[in-house]
């Protein structure tokens, strides 16, 4: 039987055409990856120089009054803003943690479950001036009291849960089945699989959850301007917790410093004013990544003592 000069292949020519290819896609997946290290160091870059930028600007308006507890300084706004900021995560951990257990180990799946989700997703795209509306409405006239600290933190919370929810959520389900199989064929009941064996494992994913949480409550404005009020009356002579005046009376007025930014850039006349808000945004970015470094740091210490434990 012949054969044809078609059928005929040349090893060298295969060989040439195999290299070209592989040529051809080491070149795209060079170009990909240069790609993505210039978007991702640009990124980098632009956080870099925004904080430089923020806290250049608070360094420059430093005067030793800004940071006084007086009516021109900013400790007031300080301690509201980080007593806001603990009472909305009061709020929200245990909530947005139970419901985010709740969507993963309890739900049945079906419609309830995909609504459940469906409405988590749409809180948190909410406009955050929408939730001070509803905090003004619910919380201020229907409730009959003024503006108040608490009603803040609640405002808050409703930003912060689906954060909490959706991250615990995606803990658990991302969590290696031998976990939860483990501990129930040693005899756990399901209830001390997830407290005493899932949470623990998933204790760095709910961190994340609440580390961005808090950051939104550091930086809020528009919900607080209709909850939180804009009064920085405290007196720090005054530990009554019932005193409209005692800086622990969570039913006071308090102004948080965004809110101070907000009032300097917008109300304020004179350098003194820009100066205050300068200030106030760079004691609000240091804030900000004191409160993320400090929570990553109890989060791997967490991390590797229950590691430890269950080695």
């Amino acid at each position: 039987m012949t054969t044809s000069a078609a059928e005929i292949r040349d090893p060298a020519s295969e060989l040439r055409k195999a290299s070209g290819s592989l040529k051809r896609a080491h070149l795209a997946d060079q170009l990909a990856t240069g790609v993505f290290y210039v978007v991702s160091g640009a990124f980098v870059l632009l956080l870099i120089f925004f904080t430089l930028y923020v806290v250049w600007g608070g360094i420059q308006a430093f005067r030793p009054e800004i940071f006084s507890f007086e009516a021109t300084g900013i400790g007031n706004q300080f301690f509201n803003t980080v007593y806001l900021v603990v009472l909305s995560l009061l709020i929200s951990c245990p909530i947005g943690i139970m419901a985010g257990v709740y969507m993963a180990e309890y739900a049945p799946p079906g419609r309830a479950s995909s609504a459940f989700r469906i409405a988590i997703e749409t809180l948190s795209s909410l406009p955050s001036i929408v939730v001070g509306l509803f905090g003004y409405l619910v919380f201020i006239i229907m409730a009959g009291s003024q503006w108040n600290l608490f009603s803040g933190a609640l405002a808050a919370s409703i930003l912060s849960l689906p954060l909490i929810t959706a991250t615990t959520y995606d803990a658990f389900v991302a969590l290696p089945k031998g976990y939860k199989e483990g501990s129930l064929a040693l005899g756990a009941t399901h209830f001390e699989t997830i407290w005493k064996v899932m949470l623990p494992a998933t204790v760095g994913p709910i961190v994340t959850g609440i580390i961005l949480a808090a950051g939104r409550g550091f930086g809020e404005a528009a919900a607080l301007l209709y909850t939180a009020g804009m009064s920085t009356d405290i007196s720090w002579q005054v530990w009554d917790i019932t005193s409209p005046v005692c800086p622990l009376n969570p039913f006071r007025p308090g102004e948080t410093l965004s809110l101070q930014v907000w009032a300097a850039r917008t109300e304020g006349v004179g350098a003194s004013a820009s100066d205050t808000a300068a200030a106030a945004s760079a004691v609000l970015m240091v804030m900000v990544l004191v409160f993320s470094i400090g929570a990553r740091l109890v989060s791997r210490y967490v991390s590797k003592k229950t590691e430890g434990e269950n080695s």
